[in-house]
């Protein structure tokens, strides 16, 4: 990872990648995760080639940082389908938690990011349908003592 100054890290923070969707991985950033996902090219008597993994990855990350919809995806990424499978497989298999974590290691390395202290926000998680009240009055109950 680069060492930025802090008035750099304020300016990257002030755009941001809400407010800058096109931010994607560095050639050192994927350097970090590259092992990650293996890509083989065609074989040589043809086929359908897969979508470079640098491709989807970014496609994902574009996803997850301006919260759009997977249909709204810019077509410089793969198709919506083949990121959102991406996805799937990469979760599913712990993949994605790994370069997730990769990367943010690397970030907190070079001190741009400091997670000795982290939140979660769970106030747009819906709750189970079909809880009925006394369950969840346990439950608020159970957590006060």
């Amino acid at each position: 990872m680069p060492t930025r100054s802090r008035t750099e890290l304020s300016r990257l923070v002030d755009t941001g990648s809400r407010t800058d969707p096109t931010v994607e991985l560095t050639d050192k950033q994927w350097s970090l995760i590259e092992d990650l996902f293996p890509w083989e090219p065609p074989a040589p008597q043809g086929g359908r080639p897969k979508a470079k993994p640098r491709a989807c990855f970014n496609g994902i990350m574009w996803v997850l940082r301006t919260g759009a919809r997977w249909k709204d995806l810019p077509e410089k990424y793969p198709p919506k389908s083949t990121c959102h499978d991406r996805l799937k497989e990469w979760s599913e298999s712990g993949l994605f938690d790994q370069a997730l974590e990769r990367l943010l290691r690397a970030l907190e390395e070079s001190e741009i990011l400091d997670l000795t202290e982290t939140f979660a926000d769970g106030t747009f998680a819906s709750a189970k349908k079909g809880v009925n009240r006394l369950d969840r009055h346990a439950v608020a109950k159970e957590l006060r003592l």
